[in-house]
């Protein structure tokens, strides 16, 4: 296999081992899922199909950032719990991935799982001289770490414009550089807020992924990818934080995701300009929505049209008629080595069911089950609505933010009363009992 890798910007061998260690960087739970982070989930999708098809056991990690200041806005906005707010989207965007059959997640840890690992990490890049503190808060020093632009090729007024528009914020007069980023920050007074060495606070956001990636993955990581709207400056300051914490490189290829665009502009929460899963999936069976997001290329932008739908649609029901078979698996195996290049692995499947041969294994390397009827849905999922066990996450999510709001305001003895791990337990100085 075949891949783009972003920071030699060109197509090199995908290299790994029997197991693959892989990390998307997950969504902002304050809006439903739309079709742009679709496009990232079923790329990384259809690459593991395609490694385990090759013998590899794939280790995908997506985190779930559930304290940023996106989501503690828009609870400010509608009065709630961030926690509360959280709770809901999570549950929604696990049943919109159930819906269009995507590969569970090997791990989808919350950003507030991680508080302590944070912590600790940052007193990693401090102690290597790559940070400083200021105002209450911890920034890393970019002018300390030699490699950073790497992974972007921005220059420096490139990196300027994106930090300004990607918050950035390159105004903050503490920062001895415009583009040192946070680490850790002092919390409003309607935010959450942690204990630290600094002072309370909370995490800045590249921090989240550094301390999740290691560990879940460990040091060093095969893939780590994500919407390209993330090269900068969210992965370059990932990797040089974690780069300057460890000092051994966070990754070995970055992959990234183009953007889908509507209206002539990228799909946004912040302009509107959405397509959402949810919408979609009420109308039209799930793989028309995956067929008409893999027909394009993961890194080529494209525009969404109404009249995809119907083309997919139809593109389908003429898989799904051809029946059981072998039809176009090497073509497609061949496509898909070759940078993921999903359009040539849909052009040879369909040629194959114009002449009338089955392309059901074919069609499963792009995650399209072809062995049931059109407009049935996927087993255990249930249409236009969240499933019962989707109900019950969103109680389960609803009790442990319930928790957080008490572990945040709680005090025992002078310790900090914290949830950790993936375990999901409260830790009370060395007594661990179940939040169950």
């Amino acid at each position: 296999m075949r891949l783009f890798d972003t920071a030699s910007r060109e197509i090199v061998p995908f290299e790994v081992g029997a197991t693959v260690t892989m990390y998307t960087c997950g969504i902002t739970p304050y809006d439903s899922t739309h079709l742009g982070h679709a496009a990232t989930y079923l790329g990384y999708d259809v690459l593991q199909r395609r490694l385990r098809d090759l013998g590899h056991d794939t280790r995908c990690v997506r985190n779930v950032t559930d304290v940023d200041d996106s989501i503690l806005g828009k609870a400010r906005e509608l009065g709630v719990h961030y926690l509360d707010l959280a709770a809901g989207e999570i549950a929604r965007f696990d049943h919109d991935m159930a819906t269009l059959e995507t590969i569970p997640s090997y791990a989808e840890p919350r950003a507030t799982s991680a508080i302590a690992d944070i912590r600790g990490f940052i007193g990693m890049v401090l102690d290597g001289g790559y940070a400083y503190q200021a105002g209450g808060a911890v920034y890393f020093e970019v002018s300390k770490y030699d490699g950073f632009g790497a992974i972007s090729g921005y220059d420096r007024d490139q990196m300027l414009a994106f930090a300004a528009e990607r918050g950035g914020n390159v105004e903050d007069s503490n920062k001895r550089d415009p583009l040192d980023f946070v680490l850790w920050q002092p919390s409003l007074d309607d935010e959450p807020a942690w204990d630290s060495l600094w002072g309370p606070g909370r995490p800045g956001w590249h921090i989240e992924c550094s301390a999740l990636c290691l560990r879940e993955l460990g040091t060093t990581i095969d893939l780590h990818g994500g919407g390209s709207d993330l090269i900068f400056p969210h992965h370059e300051c990932e990797a040089a934080q974690s780069e300057a914490a460890t000092g051994t490189p966070l990754v070995r290829h970055w992959m990234h995701q183009a953007m889908v665009h509507k209206d002539g502009e990228k799909m946004s929460k912040s302009l509107g300009n959405l397509v959402f899963v949810s919408d979609l999936v009420a109308t039209w069976d799930p793989r028309v929505v995956r067929l008409t997001v893999v027909e394009h290329h993961y890194r080529e932008a494209w525009e969404w049209a109404d009249e995809a739908m119907p083309r997919n649609d139809e593109r389908l029901r003429q898989w799904v008629a051809a029946g059981a078979g072998s039809g176009a698996l090497g073509e497609v195996r061949a496509a898909l080595d070759h940078d993921l290049s999903t359009p040539d692995a849909i052009a040879a499947i369909d040629a194959a069911a114009a002449r009338g041969v089955g392309v059901s294994e074919a069609a499963a390397l792009l995650g399209v089950d072809t062995g049931r009827a059109v407009g049935t849905w996927p087993p255990g999922v249930e249409p236009h609505s969240l499933s019962v066990d989707s109900e019950l996450a969103v109680i389960r999510s609803s009790i442990r933010a319930m928790m957080c709001r008490l572990v945040q305001r709680c005090r025992v003895g002078g310790v900090d009363v914290g949830l950790v791990g993936r375990s999901e337990r409260c830790k009370i100085g060395s007594t661990a009992s179940s939040s169950r």
